[in-house]
């Protein structure tokens, strides 16, 4: 068999089970099967490149009906990509997201604007961190940047320090993980942040999400933010940062679209920020909030 024919009957089977981007997931697939990357695969389609021999398609065969039955492609590959770092993901932690590619930038951006300190170092917290996705990206694009990951979750945690373990060692060296509540972890910090960054549960109760891939597979804790607009949880982290955060340092939260105005206007309320802005996704939708820590 050509991979071209390959990556062809695997589209249309996947096209066919309502997979959102069949086209795509049908060459990561093949490119999982053959251990190479999604552009050679599609070059060697192009060149009417066979399927090697030894390929084990029947365990392919059994990937591609996972996928049809909308297992999340990550799950079976075992890999997320996020801002050039490859991921480690599973069962019990939740798959990073492209438009949190643009909280994590915002992150580094505010790191490298505060820069280091005396001591040559700039410090970041990653609450709720889940894989480790936005404080690892940190991690890798701030040199000076000693960053540490907090998660709740035991199932999560595992990924997490997988993920951090993974990391060249420069990167590693600066990073520190940590299980705890976000709401409650003061306690674990001997020094303040200059960057707290989150990605929360933020979903309302009532707002369960329709991708199949979300609702069955993402963990219900890494969703849901609790209280009627999903935003007890969120409150409780701002909160808790403006204990976390020194003077002058900058708070960055994603939240749903819906959410924008909400949170800004509880962070407006409080006398410890300023500077409070609601910031879009490349859609143009609510994405993230930015605030900056004042003293009293």
């Amino acid at each position: 068999m050509e991979i071209a024919a390959l990556v062809r009957d695997t589209t249309q089977r996947l096209s066919r089970a309502g997979v959102p981007s069949p086209d795509v997931d049908s060459i990561v697939l093949v490119a999982h099967l053959l251990g190479k990357s999604a552009s050679e695969i599609r070059t060697a389609a192009a060149r009417g490149d066979n399927v090697p021999q030894d390929a084990d398609l029947d365990t392919f065969a059994t990937r591609v009906l996972r996928r049809s039955e909308r297992e999340p492609l990550q799950h079976i590959t075992g890999v997320s990509h996020f801002r050039g770092i490859d991921l480690e993901v599973g069962a019990g932690v939740f798959i990073p997201r492209p438009e949190t590619e643009m909280v994590a930038q915002a992150a580094i951006d505010a790191a490298r604007r505060l820069g280091p300190g005396k001591d040559g170092i700039v410090r970041v917290t990653d609450l709720c961190a889940g894989s480790g996705a936005i404080g690892l990206a940190v991690a890798t694009e701030v040199p000076e940047a000693h960053v540490s990951l907090l998660e709740a979750s035991d199932e999560a945690g595992v990924y997490l320090r997988i993920n951090t373990r993974r990391q060249p060692s420069d990167v590693h060296s600066r990073v520190r993980t940590m299980t705890g509540d976000a709401r409650r972890c003061f306690h674990q910090f001997d020094t303040c942040a200059d960057v707290v960054v989150s990605n929360p549960p933020y979903i309302p109760p009532n707002a369960v999400p329709r991708d199949p891939e979300v609702a069955e597979y993402d963990p219900p804790q890494a969703l849901y933010g609790l209280g009627d607009d999903g935003l007890e949880l969120p409150r409780d982290i701002i909160n808790e940062s403006a204990r976390l955060l020194r003077v002058g340092g900058v708070l960055i939260m994603e939240h749903a679209d819906t959410q924008g105005t909400a949170l800004r206007e509880f962070v407006d309320s409080s006398q410890w920020w300023d500077d409070v802005q609601t910031h879009q996704d490349l859609t143009g939708r609510d994405r993230y909030l930015v605030a900056t820590r004042v003293g009293v």
